[in-house]
């Protein structure tokens, strides 16, 4: 049968012609009815119980990637944990100790990518090479089962890159969400002049594929965009979060063991954004509101998307989903800016503490 994608209720397109964000359409394999009217078939319907119930969300994402053989070597140390923990290749072999890593690159033959030879950039400069792996981390919530985890993330990798790109696992548990590092080679095993490209539609697709073999694993799992799910906040890039979280820690220290040691660094870009938001404050010029106009019309979208969902529930008679829509909806977090949030928050502390507070105090609330 035939794909078919449709918008519920509104045309596909948006002001001047201009195509929507297809994250938004809803996607149907079922069939239409006497009349045209929109039917779900049953997987369209899983996943609306899935996202309306807030089930855990996956995570898929790529954290960088070597551009040379002594990058890709100390990032393969750094998820090995220096050879305490095991490195699973494609080939199945299990690698331990602090001469995986160069095991690893000595046998993906990185030496032999053209790419790496290209001179470095001068500091400050983006660096044109071309990668030689992508690093992507697998992820689920706090709670769930390593060891499910590291079932289908193996099963991920075979799926895509088995006999074409060469790869190696590794699972963490040393934080509360349990998380697989894979590394994969971007130069096709038989057919150099192919690499692997990773685009947002991949991203997605992965994530969706991750999710059902998770489920297959008999772990409750989701994948849909954040702005389906009313989430307004975007999530911090890998090293901003690791600062964030490094002061979250210091923080929970008892004071005595505070001045024992130095507080973490801060992160530059956080503090440069709270930098600004209290200059709006002080000085009463500028904007904490810029995009805000952009994200509200997104969540216009979206809701309106749902609210045309609900309806084709209960013409389909699904009445108790439909209401289940409804509440979602009307749940939806209140569209906030970064700025505003962090201003409310300022505010609060403000009036809850003393009114002296530092750069690093609000930063550490950011965590929160």
């Amino acid at each position: 049968m035939p794909k078919q994608t449709v918008r519920l209720g509104r045309s596909s397109r948006g002001s001047a012609g201009a195509s929507r964000d297809m994250a938004l359409d809803i996607v149907s394999y079922g069939r239409r009815g006497p009349g045209g009217t929109l039917r779900f078939g049953a997987d369209q319907i899983a996943q609306i119980q899935r996202t309306v119930g807030r089930t855990p969300e996956v995570i898929v994402k790529v954290s960088g990637g070597g551009r040379d053989v002594g990058g890709v070597g100390a990032h393969l140390r750094y998820i090995g944990r220096h050879g305490k923990l095991p490195t699973e290749t494609d080939e199945g072999l299990m690698l331990q100790g602090r001469g995986a890593a160069r095991e690893i690159t000595a046998d993906w033959q990185l030496d032999l990518c053209r790419s790496q030879y290209k001179p470095k950039p001068a500091e400050g400069q983006k660096d044109p090479r071309a990668k030689l792996v992508h690093n992507i981390v697998l992820s689920m919530p706090a709670g769930t089962p390593p060891q499910k985890v590291l079932a289908a993330a193996r099963l991920f990798a075979r799926e895509n890159f088995a006999l074409r790109y060469r790869y190696a696992l590794v699972l963490h548990t040393d934080q509360p969400h349990p998380h697989v590092h894979l590394v994969v080679k971007c130069e096709h095993e038989f057919e150099p002049g192919q690499r692997l490209y990773i685009r947002k539609d991949t991203l997605r697709q992965w994530r969706e594929q991750f999710a059902v073999l998770m489920r297959e694993q008999g772990v409750a799992a989701n994948a849909t965009p954040r702005q389906v799910r009313g989430q307004i906040r975007k999530p911090y890039k890998d090293a901003i979060h690791h600062r964030l979280r490094a002061l979250r820690a210091f923080g929970q220290l008892p004071s005595s063991e505070q001045a024992k040691r130095p507080p973490p660094k801060t992160s530059t870009f956080v503090r440069a954004k709270l930098e600004s938001v209290l200059q709006v404050l002080r000085s009463g010029w500028g904007t904490l509101d810029a995009g805000l106009k952009a994200m509200q019309g997104t969540r216009q979208e979206v809701a309106a998307d749902w609210r045309a969902t609900a309806d084709a529930l209960r013409r389909q008679g699904e009445g108790d989903l439909a209401a289940q829509v409804d509440r979602f909806v009307a749940r939806m977090p209140e569209v906030q800016t970064d700025a505003q949030r962090m201003a409310g928050r300022w505010k609060e502390q403000a009036r809850s503490r003393a009114p002296e507070r530092t750069i690093t105090d609000l930063q550490r609330s950011q965590v929160r």
